[in-house]
């Protein structure tokens, strides 16, 4: 269902903006990182570092981000054509 598809891209959404917060606090003094990843069902599961920021992983995690949105946009495409062609048939 669409309402997946949804959820997959709020769970990538919740994630960028850990990254970007991490990314844009790089220099700022004592700031602790967090750490966030997708769990079961789509949740987020978020914890602060010991340290600042890994730039490396940062952009790293950047990629995974962009697969995530990437792979989750033709099927809502593919789900709204069938909607729409369902309700052409129905009229």
């Amino acid at each position: 269902m669409i309402i997946t598809n949804v959820n997959a891209l709020q769970a990538h959404q919740k994630l960028m903006d850990v990254n970007a917060n991490n990314t844009a606090n790089e220099n700022t003094e004592d700031f602790k990182a967090t750490d966030a990843k997708i769990v079961d069902k789509l949740e987020i599961s978020a914890h602060q570092t010991d340290s600042g920021t890994n730039l490396t992983k940062e952009l790293t995690d950047q990629i995974v981000i962009e697969d995530g949105f990437k792979a989750q946009i033709p099927a809502i495409k593919t789900q709204d054509e069938m909607t729409k062609t369902f309700l052409d048939i129905k009229a």
